[in-house]
């Protein structure tokens, strides 16, 4: 394998494969692996993405499994380096966002650190270090309900001060808006105050570009998948990348398209109730799956009759009263496990049905899925939806993945998926 040119850690699945794509039509060929690679890569890429689950696991943890996907990465000589978290900067006030890029900078010797969540094709913008979802503050959207993670605070240089013993500063729209070069003279302007953290503006995509631009020498980024737009510029103008190609094809595959949807977030839900309108669907409820019913089993006979005639949809996506009832009976932690070992579980057998072409929404679910079907790695190929890319799940048998962020996503997103499925 040569020489990697950035190596990038994500907190979960879905954000990974985000980021993947977002390099991938960048021009550079990126491969996405599921955990700390075990074994050689192939030798003809420029970029790896290392998928993690720590978004919502203890901070110890998180800490620990990233600085295990950085050691590997160090090892393969990667020239620059990324943590990827959600463009809702999904955390709590203990962290992980804070407690992990604290981590990996004090490994690298890194001082200063970016942070840029920002994603304005997906409605995802930063005016004077507040975070907006689409035109209301995250503390106002479907995040503040969020099951794990709810977001009540928009101010991120409020939020990421709350998880990090270094002091956060700000580059705000007015030094953006001037370009790379201003940006570039104000993250000095901070370092030199003795700032440890940079929240960064971002509400077109031009910014996003900028920032890119201005990070080109800073060993560490962090942000959401947005702000790596500019970074394959980078390595072109160094000459260390060719021009842009053809780094998405995937080949074409024979078999049934399935959806699996367990994300509970807005977007979702509306994606969920697009499909039930005209389309199958079987619904888990989380409920019935603690007093013993044997969900999967009567998921999968359904499903069985109806692949056939075209692509079905099974679902434990639901309202936020009917998750704040479940949680109530079960608690969060059990009430989740259930439902991703029920998904897993249907996903493994709707792929010995046949399925070959799988959509999965949310991205503790697809996290589950990848594992039970025992999935390391992933080669990224197009576009669906921004930040949303087909996959093809390395193995003997291959199988397409689509593995959406809950967030992400038209409310046609599950049929434009397996209308272009590879």
């Amino acid at each position: 394998m040569s020489q990697l040119l950035l190596g990038c850690i994500a907190d979960d699945f879905t954000g990974a494969t985000d980021l993947a794509s977002t390099l991938v039509s960048g021009g550079m060929r990126t491969l996405l692996v599921i955990g700390i690679p075990q074994g050689p890569l192939p030798a003809d890429i420029d970029a790896v993405v290392i998928a993690l689950k720590s978004r919502t696991i203890a901070s110890e943890a998180a800490v620990s499994q990233s600085l295990q996907a950085l050691q590997w990465l160090r090892g393969a000589q990667c020239r620059q380096f990324f943590f990827k978290y959600c463009s809702t900067f999904d955390s709590t006030p203990q962290g992980n966002i804070g407690p992990v890029a604290d981590a990996l900078a004090q490994a690298l010797g890194v001082s200063f650190v970016v942070a840029c969540p920002a994603f304005p094709e997906n409605q995802r913008t930063l005016f004077q270090g507040h975070l907006f979802v689409g035109d209301v503050l995250l503390s106002e959207s479907g995040m503040r309900n969020h099951p794990l993670t709810p977001m009540t605070d928009a101010n991120l240089v409020r939020v990421l001060q709350q998880q990090t013993g270094r002091a956060v500063g700000l580059v705000a729209h007015g030094v953006v808006r001037q370009g790379a070069d201003a940006i570039s003279a104000r993250l000095q302007s901070l370092q030199a105050q003795g700032f440890g953290y940079a929240i960064v503006d971002a509400i077109e995509d031009e910014h996003l570009h900028a920032i890119g631009t201005a990070l080109a020498h800073h060993p560490l980024i962090t942000g959401g998948s947005g702000v790596a737009r500019g970074l394959p510029g980078n390595f072109r103008r160094a000459g260390l990348l060719g021009e842009a190609q053809a780094a998405s094809v995937l080949p074409v595959l024979e078999g049934f398209g399935a959806v699996v949807s367990g994300s509970c977030s807005l977007a979702t839900n509306g994606q969920v109730e697009h499909w039930r309108k005209e389309r199958p669907s079987f619904a888990i409820d989380p409920l019935q799956l603690a007093n013993g019913q044997d969900l999967v089993r009567a998921a999968l006979e359904w499903a069985q009759g109806l692949l056939a005639a075209g692509p079905v949809l099974i679902y434990a996506s639901a309202a936020a009263d009917s998750v704040n009832r479940a949680q109530q009976a079960l608690g969060v932690e059990a009430a989740g496990q259930l439902v991703e070992e029920a998904l897993s579980a249907i996903a493994v057998g709707l792929y010995n049905l046949g399925v070959r072409k799988l959509v999965v929404a949310g991205g503790e679910t697809s996290g589950a899925v990848v594992k039970a079907l025992g999935i390391k790695a992933l080669r990224i190929g197009t576009t669906i939806d921004p930040g949303v890319p087909w996959t093809l799940g390395l193995r003997d048998d291959p199988l397409a993945l689509a593995l959406k962020s809950g967030n992400f996503g038209s409310v046609d997103f599950f049929e434009k998926a397996l209308a272009c499925a590879p």
